[in-house]
């Protein structure tokens, strides 16, 4: 007769708050999951737009401490992933020229072989980018000059322009915790559902045995 009584009190106390109000929570809790990992997302872009931005401008103090502010925010912010990275294109278009310039212009012992190809590639584009950097390497490539330096260590290698940091799998901000209370709030319920269930059925074998 006591374990009866204990089991329905039990069951009493488990029902005091209802499975719909936990769920109800639940969905509360997880809505601001996602919210606050948009905003860390968010965030990444900004900042990953703003070191494209400071590169294009060809201010590398700014570019260095942008990039800074990005390594910052990813390190310490979940759903921050870079993909693929952020490319400096402005400063490796920059570097490339420069060191074309110098392989193939006029201390080039072949001749400016570089001012051929920006004859060729100039008339072509409306300002430098990527597509004249292509037309500009295939042009030098024409001259034998330009394979003597093929294997040049000194060239601008392009992977070293791309930058790429690592996001946590869980991070301590309102996203991590929140997240956090979104597992809680299932394990509750999960909880709550099979102590209920195996609570009803021991008072159901008692109430056989009686």
């Amino acid at each position: 007769m006591r374990d009866k009584k204990r089991i329905r009190r039990s069951i009493e106390g488990l029902q005091r708050i209802k499975t719909w109000q936990l769920v109800i929570l639940l969905i509360l809790a997880c809505f601001l999951a996602a919210t606050f990992l948009r905003l860390n997302n968010i965030g990444m872009v900004e900042r990953r737009n703003a070191v494209i931005t400071a590169d294009e401008a060809g201010n590398d103090d700014i570019t260095i401490q942008r990039l800074y502010d990005l390594q910052q925010h990813v390190a310490s912010h979940m759903n921050t992933d870079l993909g693929r990275g952020v490319y400096l294109e402005g400063s490796y278009t920059r570097d490339i020229e420069a060191w074309q310039s110098e392989r193939y212009g006029e201390a080039n012992p072949n001749g400016n072989i570089y001012k051929l190809a920006q004859d060729v590639c100039a008339p072509q584009f409306n300002y430098y980018s990527a597509a004249y950097l292509q037309c500009t390497t295939s042009e030098l490539e024409k001259y034998p000059a330009a394979n003597e330096y093929a294997d040049d260590t000194g060239k601008p290698r392009l992977e070293t322009y791309i930058h790429d940091f690592a996001s946590p799998t869980w991070s301590p901000d309102f996203a991590g915790w929140s997240i956090v209370l979104c597992v809680l709030l299932a394990l509750w319920i999960v909880v709550r559902l099979v102590t209920l269930g195996v609570l009803s059925l021991m008072l159901r074998r008692h109430y056989r045995g009686a």
